[in-house]
């Protein structure tokens, strides 16, 4: 058997088009069928508005016509065509009940999830919670509700939260994102050497994989 094909990727659980991406690249392991490579994936923190605080007063056409600096109709507009591409790829955002806030403390408990063997189930649900169902990813303790529901212990969770034990690795995370040049997410760095930069299509995903699956056991033959 070969070794499986490591895919970091950078990501924020505020980021539409990362749980866009997520999807996509599921969609384009899973169209492989029997043909799919083993793939090894693991999850590094990006924080696209680092400044946002835990309550924010207001929606998101508020948040993104003050980020950004739009017209609010530009906005509105702009999220009924993200949400169009999100069910494309079978998700059901919800930008009218969606609760925006500063999301350190989700990627702490993402780290924390990881020490665990749970990341990518704590991550699916952070992403679900957030622009599915309108639930608030901020405060701990909604987290640590989050993290319940998928099986990890929460005492645990709560303390690594409130320590601060993880912030460290977010940080660590964003100083690679920085080395790698990434200054937007999602970006898939593929076996540490092919970076592939936002949601692209699942058959994009399936064509790359075969690729370096193909690349891989010619290395090894």
């Amino acid at each position: 058997m070969s070794e499986p094909i490591k895919i970091d990727i950078w990501s924020d659980i505020a980021c539409p088009w990362c749980y866009i991406g997520k999807r996509n690249l599921e969609s384009g392991i899973a169209a492989l069928g029997d043909d799919a490579p083993a793939v090894e994936i693991e999850y590094h923190s990006f924080e696209l508005s680092p400044d946002t605080p835990v309550d924010f007063e207001g929606d998101e056409v508020d948040f993104l016509a003050n980020h950004k600096g739009m017209p609010r109709d530009q906005v509105q507009q702009m999220l009924e065509r993200v949400t169009g591409v999100a069910a494309g790829a079978g998700l059901d955002y919800d930008f009218g009940s969606l609760q925006h806030t500063n999301t350190v403390k989700a990627h702490e408990l993402l780290h924390f999830a990881k020490t665990q063997g749970k990341q990518l189930e704590l991550k699916e649900r952070l992403l679900s919670a957030y622009f599915v169902e309108g639930r608030h990813v901020g405060r701990v303790d909604d987290l640590i509700a989050l993290a319940e529901e998928i099986g990890l212990d929460g005492a645990a969770a709560r303390a690594a939260l409130e320590s601060g034990e993880f912030t460290s690795a977010v940080r660590a995370d964003q100083q690679q994102a920085r080395e790698y040049g990434i200054n937007g997410v999602p970006f898939f760095v593929i076996e540490g050497k092919y970076g592939v930069s936002g949601a692209q299509p699942p058959e994009a995903f399936a064509q790359m994989l075969t690729q370096v699956a193909t690349e891989n056991a010619g290395a090894t033959a």
